[in-house]
């Protein structure tokens, strides 16, 4: 009797695990049979992994794109590690957009043992002059932040703009004139920064936040204090805080800024020590779901950066 029970057992299991395997089987297949329906229909399947370039993106390909951000909304970027989903994705792509191994460290082993070799791969980090921890004090390490100068956003728009003319070359005449378009509002936004912070009571900003502006400071020729260094889960000491603070009321700066998706803790602490009024300063790396839902751009982004910078650094 038992023997036979046990034999029933063993066919339940059997059964469910043919059952569990169908499931999984029939999800991946309905999976891939969107992105091959999107195809079908001449949409170029793109997946990027920051909002920099899921705007770039999606304001290139327009209606002849599927764009798609890995990053959830309103999640920080550097802690980020890809899904099983995550990863198919990627696999289905007709192109990939990301920064670097200094960026995604995870990138790398993906790309290598992924089996879609007409996938197109853009790293903007090759396309742009990058800086070195060790340029800005910082020690060694590459800073990942390159969209924040803006000539270097204009070159990953060519990229970006390439892969997809390689990918669909019947609609190229569409994705150069939609990235002339944009190049040019970069251009005329980068034009607005450098007359903008021509004029300002202070170069000097005291950030309270992880060291993401080098590349924004170099090019308006601004000095910057930030509470921490490159990598953002860094622990600030006391002693940073305190310098901060010294450098605030040695130059008599009346803002300190804070970071997006983040504590605003230590810039809240300079605040209050130093009556230091509170404004945002964005990186840009990933936006909220509600400015998501807004349609918000990176270029929207940057120009509330220079309202807040001309604030804070008291321009005329």
């Amino acid at each position: 009797m038992s023997g036979s029970c046990q034999k029933n057992n063993m066919k339940k299991r059997i059964l469910f695990l043919i059952l569990v395997v169908a499931v999984l089987l029939a999800f991946f297949w309905l999976f891939n049979y969107r992105v091959v329906s999107n195809k079908i229909v001449g949409k170029v399947s793109v997946v990027t992994t920051l909002f920099p370039y899921y705007d770039l993106a999606r304001t290139i390909g327009g209606d002849k794109a599927d764009v798609s951000l890995l990053l959830p909304p309103g999640v920080e970027p550097h802690s980020f590690e890809p899904k099983p989903s995550d990863i198919f994705k990627i696999n289905s792509a007709d192109i990939f957009v990301y920064t670097g191994d200094f960026m995604e460290p995870w990138a790398k082993d993906i790309l290598v043992g992924i089996n879609n070799k007409k996938l197109s791969v853009v790293k903007a980090g090759d396309v742009v002059n990058l800086l070195n921890g060790s340029d800005e004090g910082l020690g060694s390490g590459t800073d990942p932040h390159i969209w924040l100068d803006l000539s270097n956003s204009e070159n990953i728009v060519d990229a970006i703009a390439s892969a997809f003319v390689k990918k669909d070359p019947q609609n190229s005449d569409l994705y150069i004139q939609n990235a002339h378009e944009l190049k040019n509002e970069l251009k005329d936004l980068d034009n607005g920064f450098k007359i903008g912070l021509s004029n300002c009571q202070t170069k000097t900003l005291i950030y309270g936040g992880h060291y993401a502006f080098g590349y924004l400071i170099k090019r308006y020729g601004l000095s910057y204090f930030a509470a921490q260094g490159l990598a953002p889960d860094s622990e600030p000491t006391a002693q940073d805080i305190a310098r901060l603070i010294s450098e605030l009321k040695k130059d008599n700066i009346k803002y300190v800024f804070y970071e997006e998706l983040s504590s605003p803790k230590i810039a809240e602490t300079i605040s209050e020590e130093t009556g230091a009024k509170l404004l945002l300063l964005n990186a840009a790396h990933n936006i909220s779901k509600d400015d998501m839902n807004k349609g918000v751009t990176f270029i929207d982004i940057m120009k509330e950066n220079l309202i807040n910078l001309r604030t804070g650094l008291q321009c005329q």
